[in-house]
């Protein structure tokens, strides 16, 4: 087959199991649906590997399919351009995606809505994939807004929960924000590149770095690039648009994995990688990404520390990852970017599904001051965990390492306005991502047996479902439907930074798919010190950042494992921090107050004025009165008496002889 016919049934394959399972959801058979899904993902899968092949050996593709219509000297197309930076994402986006898919098996195995919920996995993976072949904004844009709408209807999946609910409208109205300064830099191109187009943009770049903002005044290139990276603010969770993605852990746990490891999350990421030739020729919008990226990657890493959701521990781990990718895009290192979002992609799967099974395990009690000692009864997700832990702190010669260890060495080297403090924070970020994750692992596997055997944590939902385990009832490892997934995600968690970093970081593999400046070209400082992988593991076991992991882990064991007393009275003697954490630094207090508040007091002006007064009170209300005062003056004139016509008549006949004689 040509390259065209592989990429068009990659996303036909999704899009159709899909389609199966969603359009006869209530007719075909639970097998049936996770069947066609499944091998809908794998085949994308399959695909995308021989499209690798093919890029690999020099091959690519821009192509546009049809045109969707044509507005002026605008054409909206839908096409594919394929390139290393697509493919390498197009690989991430099915594998992790198939895994999630095998693991939904077992997770969602007792759910009234399975046939309903691989539909909608399915559909993520279809929108993800036209997000990142895309060759043109208009179909970039489809995609940005169709996984988001898909997302909406996997975090409100238990929709008959009030949480649920409220975490999908969260989640959808913070990334109307994002895409607003999205949409603004996306019409800005239209406006003044004339043009939709990635290859036509990106040659008018040079052009479009002249001019200036005819409303503000601010360099054309800068207000279009802050605008693109507002989308990407959104849809990535950078700070202060990070609100909607803890809230995001009511949906399924298999959800959280695709949605925080290898698809919506990453696409703002891929997203401004994508558009490098923009982004290099304004070093305002560069900084601004470096501060928002350095300050998301700190600031949600302290929340991590107070949280006793096992989920949430991992959901602020993702947007402090997240925050070293934006650090890595703001200083230039984009391939570091795409490759720390690689390998980010399959140890936070791992960590995701790997908490999912403990919650199997648990009978779907989620707090960590519930559990301890799992080690004993689930060691597939005791050791797979820890694996995931390790890639996740960035312990040496593990996938985590190379990519987050390059990030840090790029943030010390750039010059660039801005830099110094996001080093600052990436660094820190080292210890205070070593404390939650091993305080997670701590809590989860080791330390005293805190699940009661008699029941005392058990408790159940708002719909009457049982949560906790029944009295007497011990932990016990998930199926194998659950823990495969586990050890496939385990073997990447490991090896793929080792074998990667040289040829995706060091020998120019994306080529022409990401443009660096040569004034930023800071990963060529970095290859400077460069000696190979094992050399770089090795130099790794001395470095700062290691020194760093090791401290945040050695203290988690200290007061987690030797001393679990000590948490509490930490907490109450430093209280105001430990409250400013526990309300999220009042991020959703302020915009309760501030927008909901202020939306609330604006909707009763306009209802108290606007509907009432206005439309009630004087168009619909006012309009009928003056009718019928009209018709009351009327019925006055109609009496049917003779004589008050004749003297009407005798006045009218006065007043038109007074107007039309002549004057003297």
């Amino acid at each position: 087959m040509d390259m065209l016919t592989l990429c068009i049934g990659i996303v036909l394959a999704p899009l159709a199991g899909s389609a199966v399972a969603g359009l006869f959801c209530r007719v075909i058979p639970r097998w049936l649906a996770h069947s066609v899904t499944i091998l809908g993902v794998a085949i994308a899968l399959a695909f995308s590997m021989l499209v690798y092949q093919r890029v690999g050996a020099g091959e690519t593709m821009n192509v546009n399919l049809y045109q969707w219509a044509v507005s002026g000297a605008l054409e909206f197309n839908v096409g594919f351009l394929i390139d290393r930076l697509s493919v390498l994402m197009m690989l991430v986006v099915t594998s992790v995606s198939l895994m999630v898919h095998i693991y939904t098996i077992g997770y969602m195995a007792h759910d009234p809505g399975y046939n309903r919920f691989f539909s909608y996995i399915s559909l993520f993976t279809f929108a993800m994939l036209m997000l990142v072949m895309s060759n043109n904004f208009v179909q970039l844009f489809f995609g940005w807004e169709a996984v988001g709408l898909v997302s909406y209807l996997l975090i409100g999946f238990w929709h008959t929960r009030p949480s649920a609910v409220y975490a999908n409208l969260k989640a959808f109205l913070v990334n109307r924000v994002g895409d607003f300064g999205f949409l603004l830099g996306i019409g800005l191109l239209a406006a003044f590149a004339g043009s939709l187009d990635y290859v036509e943009v990106f040659a008018r770049a040079p052009e479009l770095a002249k001019m200036v903002e005819p409303a503000t005044g601010w360099p054309l290139i800068t207000a279009i690039c802050i605008g693109l990276f507002v989308g990407a603010m959104g849809k990535s969770a950078q700070i202060p648009l990070h609100v909607w993605l803890p809230d995001s852990m009511e949906g399924p746990t298999p959800i959280s994995a695709l949605i925080h490891a290898a698809t919506m999350v990453t696409a703002g990421i891929f997203m401004v990688a994508r558009m490098s030739p923009l982004f290099e020729l304004s070093e305002t919008a560069l900084s601004f990404v470096l501060v928002i990226g350095a300050t998301t990657a700190l600031l949600m890493g302290f929340l991590g520390i107070v949280q006793t959701d096992i989920k949430r521990v991992v959901a602020y781990s993702t947007l402090s990852q997240l925050g070293y990718m934006t650090v890595a895009l703001g200083v230039s290192a984009y391939s570091a970017a795409i490759f720390h979002l690689m390998t980010h992609a399959f140890f936070k799967a791992l960590l995701f599904l790997g908490a999912g099974s403990v919650i199997i395990g648990m009978h779907h009690d989620q707090d960590m001051r519930n559990m301890g000692g799992l080690w004993r009864y689930m060691p597939i997700t005791w050791i797979t965990s820890l694996i995931g832990t390790l890639a996740l702190t960035g312990t040496p010669f593990f996938a985590g390492f190379y990519s987050k260890d390059t990030i840090i060495e790029a943030a010390h080297l750039s010059s660039l306005p801005g830099a110094e403090y996001a080093y600052f924070c990436v660094l820190l970020g080292v210890f205070v991502t070593a404390f939650y994750s091993f305080r997670m692992y701590f809590m989860v596997f080791h330390g005293t047996e805190r699940f009661d055997r008699s029941g005392d944590h058990a408790h159940h939902s708002d719909e009457g479902e049982h949560h906790g385990l029944a009295p007497g009832e011990e932990p016990e490892e998930s199926p194998w439907t659950v823990w495969l997934p586990l050890l496939v995600l385990a073997v990447p968690s490991v090896v793929i930074g080792y074998f990667t970093i040289e040829p995706i970081l060091f020998e120019s593999w994306f080529g022409s798919a990401i443009h660096v400046g040569q004034a930023h070209d800071v990963l060529s400082l970095v290859a400077r010190e460069f000696r190979g992988a094992r050399e770089m593991g090795s130099h790794g076991l001395f470095s700062l950042p290691f020194g760093l992991m090791l401290c945040g882990m050695l203290l988690a064991w200290l007061l987690y494992i030797v001393r679990p007393r000590w948490p509490a009275y930490i907490a109450k003697v430093f209280r105001p921090v430990h409250g400013l954490l526990m309300n999220k630094y009042f991020f959703d207090r302020f915009n309760e107050i501030v927008f909901a508040g202020g939306a609330r007091v604006l909707g009763h002006i306009f209802w108290r004025g606007g509907d009432r007064l206005v439309i009630d009170g004087l168009l619909v209300n006012g309009g009928a009165r003056l009718v019928g005062w009209i018709a009351h003056a009327s019925r006055l004139l109609q009496s049917g008496r003779i004589y008050q016509y004749a003297f009407a008549m005798i006045l009218g006949l006065l007043f038109f002889l007074t107007l039309l004689s002549p004057r003297v």
